[in-house]
């Protein structure tokens, strides 16, 4: 229960945040695979951005009258992948790790692999259709990582990602 309160004051504080000032809205804020001549995994220090060299998949942020939620909020995907998370409806929507869930060594590099972030492993909000944020894998180790949406967590917007 007190870490809903918190992370409802947390929410609180981040809308608050965001009233007034510029509304212009970034449309990909993203690691985009980066042209290379060899695609194969390269080992980078922990900590240093890393482009995706394999697939992107695509996950939906969507809040309507069946509820807030990820589409889909289990995910796969490789070492080297990406997901591309796209503001559907129901705003405003981002991706959120807890840090106090994942090891070092994966939380470095997904603060790394994520640009613009308005707190630690937090992206930024989206609160138009069709905005989007990209998150590399590269570097990632092996294992599943639990997601969500900060605003919209205590209506249990979570999602889990298993990197194979």
């Amino acid at each position: 229960m007190r870490s809903y309160a918190i992370t409802l004051m947390a929410s609180a504080f981040v809308l608050g945040a965001c009233g007034g000032g510029d509304n212009t809205a970034t449309t990909d804020s993203s690691m985009a695979a980066a042209p290379a001549a060899d695609t194969a995994m390269v080992a980078a220090p922990a900590g240093t951005a890393m482009p995706i060299t394999g697939q992107t998949i695509e996950v939906h942020m969507i809040g309507d009258e069946k509820g807030y939620r990820y589409e889909p909020n289990e995910i796969t995907l490789k070492a080297g992948d990406g997901i591309k998370f796209v503001m559907v409806s129901g705003a405003p929507h981002n991706v959120a790790f807890d840090p106090a869930t994942l090891p070092a060594n994966v939380a470095s590099q997904l603060t790394a692999n994520m640009p613009d972030q308005i707190a630690p492993l937090s992206s930024p909000m989206f609160l138009n259709p069709d905005e989007s944020y990209t998150i590399s894998f590269a570097g990632v180790a092996p294992g599943t990582y639990d997601f969500h949406c900060t605003p919209h967590l205590a209506m249990g917007m979570t999602g889990k990602i298993t990197v194979q």
